[in-house]
């Protein structure tokens, strides 16, 4: 008996894999499926790696009555499913099981899809569900094409099904045609799916951690949900894709040539379809117990059992099934099995004989679960490298005839994919229901997704401005820039084009040390600047950033003005330089009446300052009172500067053609050099002098309110400044994060975000930062990473959450970009006007967070001025610091024009 087994073990040798063997497999599958995924390598892969177009795992939220049929098993179903929105994620499934004569497997494919609608026609006769119009999922278990949801064209027959003419066709018209000939049953087919991708959906639905579906059956097969950005056969690279591996074509280009013993080259080739499917062929259930029978039959010829008698049946092809393996592998009752079994086939087994079919049947089956376990290894690494985790949990649905009921299979595998991914924490659930329930809920999920866009789709259609819109408000704008220049029309004006005083740019000559002060936004700088002129033109800087606090902002003019010079003097205290009374250059960013370059009345606070007793003051004369008070030092302040207006000057330094500034930060304007003849509030006809739009304030006349959003105006009403700025509250930072906000609130609202749940963090106010928004829609960042910000933001979003929140903060920083850029437009125009020129070569200086860390806002902005002022050719040139270099180069520009005016 012991030689015996020796010479039984000699045949089941190569059967045999041990872990490193595995590990191998695991490997050499991995590569198999980057191959299949890879647009160049994909049409010679052997795993096709097939798009299936299910972008998403139910939610929860599905409803609604569905129907679905099942091709592909022992079988043919039909299945209406019930899916309640009740957050106990149940729903009821009624099927009815129809037989697949030989005649309809192996028919032709007219016959096939008519024999389908048949049943389905008389499923729904006896449901009563002949006056409803129902959507319906389509199991269909074989490789497709597919090019999306409801389409798919048949790759190639597998398992037991040869039907002629259906290769190479989509198989969900012919079955919409089937379907048209029933004039009785209205049905809608939404979905192509594949079996496996069912097992998915059917699990996920349980478990919102599926993301695995696996069949071993019949046939075998397995999907994962693959992200965008890997999958090049399809556009786009948000979000996630669940993949049909087709698995069961490993090896069809000799990859496991080596591992394939006698007996799999044997069965493949008195197969329905030799050199195809052959990892299938290692593992399913269709093929495992005729291996059996292949190897009981060699080892009979060879004298090793039945004391060497050959009886018909083990000829006989398909004689040993499945069930008779399943049986004889049972613990207690298999010797009994075996010996029933093996006796019903005429074979006369002894004891002896019995062990070692039995050992046959467990190293056959054995080898089935392992290679299964590999490959599934290699998507579990796969989705685990994806994520970029180190440890990753995440469940496996299962389906499929084995799998269930082979007394020993699923322990097996369990084990095997523990082994070889120990990294991964793997929960396998059985699908209940599978296919039909999955097809139904595939469907239930188009149905949910088709829906949402819909909803999705109205809420922010009204951000996307059609050229001609653009065109209004170019012109709209240029307009207002007309009626802040005219004096009887400035009073009323909204945008209110101060003059600045500063006559004149850069020449180069300007040297010596200055003095800048910048406040503007949350935090104040104080700047030393030395210039140097001739050939050595240099300009160094050094400075120093204090805090603002909310106290002091929102707190009195005295105050404030305190705070600022105790800051001067801490920083003249730093720098040694306290006894120089050095000229110095205040750059005040806020809107300003100059009546001269150093006297600067504040028209109004922006930006959230609140400061009282100041506004209608004269911003100098505050400094100076303030500096008066604490009598330490003295100053000579030359220059009120905007910071737009010093960000026009440092570019100017650089390039004498720059008679343009733009800020696009945490605020919004525009100044430009104008022809003091056009500026009638300012006595003198010669020359020019820069004019600051303050353009913030267009629209506060009502001129853009049909294109503001109901979030716009709710953004609008919650500021500290209700119906000022709209303009700047459409385009500027500070205020987009916000707009975005009060959208996903809405979206949240209408149950298309975050499960219908606003969190508390989306209710408070300014917790969108501009930066965010940057972060977001950054290119390189995949989902993972917007997912990653939005949890900082206190808000746990799915991948499909990430892609609506990605979009909509795409619509609102690009209407802004379009908005700033019909703006500018309108300056250019005006400027080629004065110069009375047919083409205008300009510069226009930017600065600004939003220009230049966006990563979108300067490329559509450019876009936009070249749609809308075509006859103008713009350069944009990044400020450095404006608002410090700048303040200092207006002072020693002031500085030079009046000692050339005291000459």
């Amino acid at each position: 008996a012991a030689a015996e087994h020796q010479g039984v073990d000699r045949y089941l040798y190569p059967l045999r894999l041990c872990d490193d063997a595995l590990r191998d497999v695991m490997a050499r599958f991995q590569a198999e499926m980057v191959k299949g995924l890879g647009r160049d390598t994909n049409p010679t892969a052997a795993v096709k790696m097939l798009p299936s177009f299910v972008r998403s795992l139910p939610d929860g939220s599905e409803k609604g009555d569905f129907l679905a049929v099942d091709l592909g098993g022992s079988q043919f179903r039909a299945h209406q499913v019930k899916v309640f929105a009740d957050g106990k994620q149940s729903s009821q499934l009624e099927s009815k099981v129809y037989p697949t004569p030989k005649e309809v497997t192996e028919g032709n494919g007219a016959e096939l899809f008519d024999y389908i609608a048949d049943c389905l026609s008389d499923f729904m006769e006896t449901k009563n569900l002949k006056h409803k119009k129902l959507p319906l999922g389509f199991t269909f278990s074989f490789p497709c094409k597919q090019t999306k949801l409801e389409e798919g064209v048949l790759l190639a027959w597998t398992k037991h099904f040869k039907v002629r003419g259906v290769q190479d066709t989509d198989v969900v018209s012919s079955l919409r045609r089937a379907l048209q000939k029933h004039k009785d049953i209205d049905v809608d087919v939404l979905a192509l799916v594949n079996d496996t991708v069912g097992t998915m959906m059917t699990c996920g639905y349980d478990d919102q951690r599926c993301e695995v579906g696996l069949i071993i059956g019949t046939g075998t097969n397995a999907c994962y949900m693959e992200e965008m950005r890997h999958i090049s056969l399809v556009e786009g690279d948000e979000g996630r894709m669940c993949i049909n591996t087709e698995w069961g074509a490993f090896g069809d280009d000799g990859a496991l040539d080596d591992l394939r013993t006698e007996f799999d080259r044997e069965l493949d080739l008195g197969s329905l379809n030799p050199g195809k499917q052959l990892f299938e062929k290692m593992i399913s259930s269709l093929y495992l117990g005729e291996l059996v029978r292949l190897i009981l039959l060699k080892m009979t010829k060879e004298g090793l059992l039945f004391n060497g008698k050959v009886s018909t049946s083990l000829l006989t092809k398909g004689k040993i099934e499945m069930k008779h393996v399943s049986a004889m592998e049972k613990d207690k009752e298999g010797l009994s099995n075996t010996k029933e079994i093996l006796t019903d086939l005429n074979l006369f087994p002894s004891e002896e004989d019995c062990v070692a079919v039995q050992h046959v049947c467990t190293i056959v089956s054995f080898r089935s679960a392992n290679l299964c376990a590999a490959a599934l290894a290699a998507i579990l690494t796969r989705l685990r490298e994806n994520k970029k985790l180190l440890r990753m949990r995440t469940t496996v649905g299962i389906d499929g005839g084995l799998y269930k009921t082979h007394p020993k299979y699923a322990g097996r595998l369990h084990k095997a994919v523990r082994r070889l991914v120990p990294t991964c924490d793997v929960r396998f659930v059985l699908s209940a229901g599978g296919s039909g329930r999955g097809a139904a809920l595939v469907t239930a999920v188009a149905h949910r997704l088709a829906a949402q866009r819909r909803r999705l789709h109205a809420a922010l259609s009204p951000f996307l401005l059609p050229l001609a819109v653009l065109r209004d408000v170019r012109d709209s704008m240029r307009a207002e820039l007309e009626y802040g220049l005219k004096r009887e029309t400035q009073g009323k004006a909204t945008v209110k084009m101060l003059p600045t005083y500063v006559c004149g740019t850069p020449d180069g000559t300007e040297k010596g040390k200055f003095l800048a002060l910048d406040l503007g936004g949350t935090n104040f700088r104080v700047l030393l600047v030395k210039i140097k002129s001739g050939r050595r033109r240099s300009v160094q800087m050094y400075n120093k950033i204090f805090a603002i606090p909310l106290e002091i902002m929102q707190g009195t003019g005295e105050e404030l003005f305190d705070h600022i010079v105790q800051c001067i003097a801490d920083f003249l205290e730093y720098m040694g330089i306290k006894g120089a009374r050095l000229p110095l250059g205040f750059t005040f960013s806020f809107p300003c009446r100059q009546a001269s370059i150093d006297k600067g009345t504040l028209v109004g606070w922006t930006k959230g300052f609140k400061a009282t007793d100041c506004e209608g003051e004269d911003v100098v004369d505050m400094l100076r009172e303030a500096i008066r008070r604490r009598n330490e030092f003295d100053l000579d302040i030359v220059a009120v500067v905007n910071d737009t207006v010093g960000t026009m000057m440092t570019c100017g330094y650089e390039d004498p053609n720059c008679e343009i500034g733009l800020i696009a930060g945490t605020g919004s304007n525009v100044c430009y050099m104008e022809d003091m003849k056009n500026i009638e509030i300012v006595e003198g006809n010669e020359g020019k002098m820069c004019i600051n739009t303050e353009w913030g304030a267009f629209g506060d006349n009502g001129c853009i309110d049909h294109i503001r959003t109901k979030y716009d105006r709710e953004v609008d009403e919650g500021s500290l400044n209700p119906g000022k700025q709209r303009y700047e509250k459409m385009t500027s930072g500070m205020y987009l994060g916000e707009i975005v906000r009060q959208i996903l609130i809405d979206l949240t609202k209408q149950g298309l975000l975050f499960r219908g749940q606003i969190s508390e963090s989306l209710r408070k106010r300014g917790i969108f930062e501009t930066k965010f928004l940057s972060q977001i829609e950054s290119d390189r960042l995949a989902l993972l990473q917007v997912r990653r910000v939005l949890r900082q933001l206190g808000l746990d979003s799915t991948c499909d959450d990430s892609i609506i929140v990605k979009e909509v903060c795409g619509v609102v920083s690009t209407r802004a970009a379009r908005l700033c850029g019909a703006g500018l437009a309108a300056v250019l125009e005006k400027k080629r006007e004065n110069r009375g020129v047919e083409r205008l070569q300009i510069t226009v200086g930017v600065d600004g967070t939003l220009y230049k860390l966006h990563p979108h806002f300067s490329r559509v902005l450019q876009e936009t001025v070249k749609e809308l002022a075509p006859q103008c050719d713009v350069t944009f040139m990044l400020s450095e610091d404006g608002s410090g270099k700048g303040a200092a180069l207006i002072t020693a520009v002031a500085k030079r024009l009046h000692n050339v005016g005291q000459k």
